[in-house]
């Protein structure tokens, strides 16, 4: 069951690179930037912040892909363990109206389980990958023919296996995220 779900994760990937690579060559237009956003996990202790660079490529008047990277990091009962992970996504965007869209994709997460040594000895750092979907909305917003902004909320479904922390079995990582970037066109 494990190696299915590999293939079908690995698939996924594949296919959205793809999409993502075709959509470069085909492009309309193309815009790239920063982008700093809030986020917050179901259980995790605070919300935080998050940084990162998107790519967004206008497929047609109805249609983008982006391709976004942000670094993101949350901690867990009571800071007894840190995670940090890189993710990587890929977003298809819908426009139905000129500056306004729904969002859909899918994550990978390079993800570091960091736990703190003087509360739980017995556990090794780790660092996995994780598979995430995501959807949500937002606005893009021309400022003039260089820059665009856009706002974005997200909700993110990324369950850690948290199994290993005694009475961690019931907590919810899953996230949503409110992003604003200033992007170029290019």
């Amino acid at each position: 069951m494990n190696r299915e779900i590999f293939v079908v994760k690995k698939t996924c990937m594949i296919m959205g690179l793809t999409v993502f690579l075709i959509s470069l060559v085909s492009a309309q237009s193309i815009i790239f930037g920063p982008q700093l956003g809030y986020y917050k996990a179901q259980d995790a202790d605070h919300g935080t912040y998050t940084g990162g660079l998107a790519l967004r490529l206008k497929l047609m008047s109805v249609l983008s892909v982006e391709a976004s990277i942000n670094s993101r990091q949350e901690k867990y009962a009571n800071g007894a363990l840190t995670v940090r992970s890189l993710p990587m996504m890929i977003t298809g965007l819908i426009y139905p109206y000129p500056i306004v869209y729904g969002a859909m994709g899918f994550g990978w997460y390079n993800v570091a389980f960091h736990y703190d040594q003087s509360r739980l000895p017995l556990f090794a750092d780790e660092t996995t990958q994780k598979f995430g979907l995501h959807f949500g909305g937002g606005l893009e917003l021309p400022l003039s023919s260089l820059l665009t902004l856009i706002g974005d909320f997200r909700y993110v479904f990324l369950n850690y296996d948290l199994k290993a922390i005694p009475g961690s079995g019931d907590i919810k990582n899953n996230f949503t995220v409110i992003t604003l970037g200033i992007l170029f066109n290019v």
